[in-house]
C-alpha cells in the first residue's frame, strides 16, 4: 500500500502586485524583504500554487489572477454601518484609514473606514484588494 506525500516548499520572492491599470498596489520591494510562499499545506488558493508550484531560485515569472483566485470576491456581509461611540473618543477616523477589531483566539482584523457620515461609520472588512483582478510579478530569491 502506498503513501501519498504532498510535496511542501517555501518559496522566498520579491513581489510586485499590480492593479488592472498598472498601477502597483504593493511590492516587497520598498521594505527589502521578500514574501514567502508555501506550497502544498492549502494556504494558498489553487490557481495561485499552480503558477508557483514549480518555479526555482533564480526564475522570474508574471502571472494574472481573477478576483476569486487572488484576494477573493468583495463580500457585501463585511461591509459594517458602526456608531462612532464604538471607536474610542480620540481615535482620528477619515475615509482610507485601517482600524483593527478584535477577532476570534485574539487575532485581529483589520477594517477600512469608507464612509463617514455624521455619527455613522462605514467599515469593510473586506481585504483592500478583494473583487479585483491582479497581476503578480515574482523573481523567486530562494527555495527551501
Amino acid at each position: 500500500m502506498s503513501e501519498q506525500h504532498t510535496l511542501t516548499r517555501s518559496i522566498l520572492c520579491h513581489m510586485n502586485i499590480l492593479l488592472e491599470d498598472g498601477s502597483t498596489a504593493d511590492s516587497t520591494k520598498a521594505s527589502g524583504k521578500p514574501a514567502r510562499f508555501n506550497t502544498g499545506d492549502g494556504s494558498l488558493s489553487p490557481a495561485f500554487e499552480a503558477q508557483i508550484s514549480q518555479l526555482q531560485q533564480g526564475d522570474n515569472h508574471t502571472f494574472t489572477l481573477e478576483p476569486v483566485d487572488a484576494f477573493g470576491e468583495a463580500n457585501p456581509d463585511a461591509i459594517h454601518h458602526m456608531d462612532r461611540n464604538r471607536f474610542p473618543a480620540d481615535m482620528e477616523l477619515e475615509v482610507g484609514v485601517i482600524v483593527s477589531f478584535g477577532g476570534p483566539g485574539g487575532s485581529e482584523i483589520p477594517g477600512m473606514v469608507r464612509e463617514i457620515a455624521g455619527d455613522s461609520i462605514t467599515v469593510d472588512l473586506n481585504h483592500p484588494l478583494a473583487g479585483q483582478k491582479v497581476t503578480f510579478e515574482l523573481e523567486v530569491v530562494e527555495v527551501l
